[in-house]
């Protein structure tokens, strides 16, 4: 292992995210936690397979903190990008009130992917391990009312595929096959197996 035990317990994750949700999960891994947002052209070519736009998403946010995060002693910089894909398509974040609501209307009834992207750079060698989890969700079938009530709450529009599982979004689900906090925003258990390969023993 690159870390002695030492290091080990020094070592401070980096969260390159202003998500409440990823920092509410990054801090099950009872680590020191620093959070510095990353703000990075969210763009990809057109063509690019869902999991190679989360990871490489997730690769950019991790390495727009790296210098920054360079002056922390035995920093790993996380980073997570997540996106819905539907039929083919890849919701993001809606622009507006409309835009979620038309998200909603085609997601309704029907079952998705979601696609979770997580890198961790260790700022002192810029040494990187980038990897995601998929899964599926199935969402309940909705009434005009209920998608209007639901964007009215303003909840979806910061959320991918305009809704949040784990607040309100929550009723609008039927079930889930996979991992729960793969929807949420930060695959707990993935980044357990990348920090392993930083010398971290967890929990």
């Amino acid at each position: 292992m690159p870390h002695s035990e030492n290091q080990n317990r020094d070592a401070t994750i980096v969260l390159a995210s202003t998500s409440p949700r990823r920092q509410q999960l990054i801090g099950l891994l009872g680590l020191p936690v620093e959070v510095m947002p990353s703000h990075v052209d969210e763009d990809t070519p057109d063509g690019w397979s869902p999991s190679r736009i989360v990871e490489e998403l997730a690769r950019r946010k991790a390495s727009a903190v790296l210098e920054r995060a360079a002056v922390i002693p035995g920093a790993i910089v996380v980073g997570s990008d997540t996106i819905v894909v539907l039929d083919g398509d890849v919701l993001g974040k809606p622009e507006d009130a409309q835009h979620a609501a038309s998200m909603l209307k085609r997601l309704s009834g029907r079952g998705h992917e979601v696609y979770t992207g997580v890198c961790c750079i260790e700022a002192a060698t810029g040494r990187a391990v980038v990897s995601h989890r998929s899964t599926r969700v199935f969402m309940r079938a909705l009434t005009e009312g209920q998608i209007e009530r639901y964007v009215a709450s303003g909840e979806p529009m910061d959320k991918a595929g305009a809704y949040g599982i784990q607040e309100i979004g929550a009723m609008l689900v039927d079930r889930i096959e996979g991992d729960f906090f793969t929807v949420v925003g930060l695959p707990v258990s993935l980044l357990a197996e990348q920090l392993a390969a930083f010398g971290f023993e967890l929990p």
